[in-house]
């Protein structure tokens, strides 16, 4: 049976090619996705707490290398071969070296589903993985020059890398007592505003497709290859260099095959003002987000347990 979830992200990106007037207020969107960081970094942060911080290391510190060499790696092919300019190429990259949220969610909710444990700090990973890529974006950009100290410091203030890292940090303080009371709001009602929050992306996904019209089928086979081989080595490094779980290694792959299009977009739209803010976009939400969500995750979900 196909998850609910995936069919609510289909309905949407019916309803926005079919011209349909269902729209989400500006403010319930913001509300959801605050919603979503918190509730994964408060959940992060309680299994932490749970757990020694020595056995965290090597995985943090391999995510945090990986989230940051990942923009150097697409950079070349979208000069070269995708043909985009460097600012262009720069910000696209940035979107592809930092993370999903959602993805992630999707993928822990699809592995939960069908009865797959996941090693409880990988939100840990996730929010460690956040803030690199755009740096090295705007490296890339700048051509070795951050640009002054106003850049670092909207990545460090990121909304969500604030939550997702402030989240953490509160549940790890407050431990499973603390998180007790809030448990009904952030973990019993998750999955229903995760479907609205699909919804939601599937309406903004309807709506971008004649942006990747314009860009180009090889931003299109980018935003296809990439994260279908970017995923497969993601999790055969979960698998044999870090020593996660089957589930583990699938949501660590999902995490090295997602793109950014919450962090990333707003970080280089200050940072680098010159590129063309609907290229990565357009390639992270309307190419990969739905190729990631529909074949990768089945797919890593396969090869995990093969593994």
């Amino acid at each position: 049976m196909i998850d609910p979830l995936i069919l609510l992200f289909a309905l949407g990106v019916a309803a926005r090619l079919a011209r349909s007037d269902l729209r989400f207020p500006e403010p319930v969107y913001e509300a959801l996705s605050i919603y979503l960081l918190l509730a994964i970094g408060l959940k992060g942060g309680v299994e932490l707490s749970h757990q020694p911080l020595a056995g965290l290391a090597w995985p943090a510190a391999t995510a945090v290398v990986l989230g940051f060499a990942v923009p150097f790696m697409v950079f070349p092919l979208l000069r070269h071969l995708v043909g985009l300019a460097r600012a262009d190429a720069a910000s696209v990259a940035a979107h592809y070296g930092s993370v999903s949220v959602v993805t992630f969610a999707i993928a822990v909710a699809f592995l939960e589903r069908r009865g797959v444990a996941v090693e409880s700090f990988m939100p840990v990973l996730l929010a460690l993985m956040e803030a690199p890529g755009i740096i090295a974006g705007v490296l890339l950009a700048r051509a070795g020059s951050l640009g002054g100290s106003t850049v670092l410091r909207e990545v460090a203030v990121n909304k969500g890398i604030v939550l997702l890292a402030g989240g953490i940090l509160v549940g790890f303080i407050a431990g499973g007592d603390g998180y007790a009371s809030l448990k009904p709001l952030f973990s019993d009602l998750f999955r229903g505003v995760l479907a609205l929050y699909l919804l939601e992306l599937g309406l903004v996904v309807g709506g971008r497709f004649p942006d990747l019209r314009r860009a180009g089928w090889r931003l299109v086979c980018f935003g296809v290859v990439t994260p279908a081989v970017f995923g497969v080595l993601g999790l055969l490094c979960g698998a044999w260099m870090l020593g996660l779980s089957a589930g583990g290694a699938v949501v660590f792959g999902i995490l090295m095959a997602s793109a950014s299009y919450i962090a990333a977009p707003a970080a280089m739209r200050m940072a680098v003002p010159e590129a063309n803010p609907a290229l990565g976009i357009s390639a992270a939400l309307a190419v990969t987000f739905p190729f990631n969500v529909f074949v990768n995750i089945p797919l890593l979900a396969r090869l995990g347990g093969a593994l």
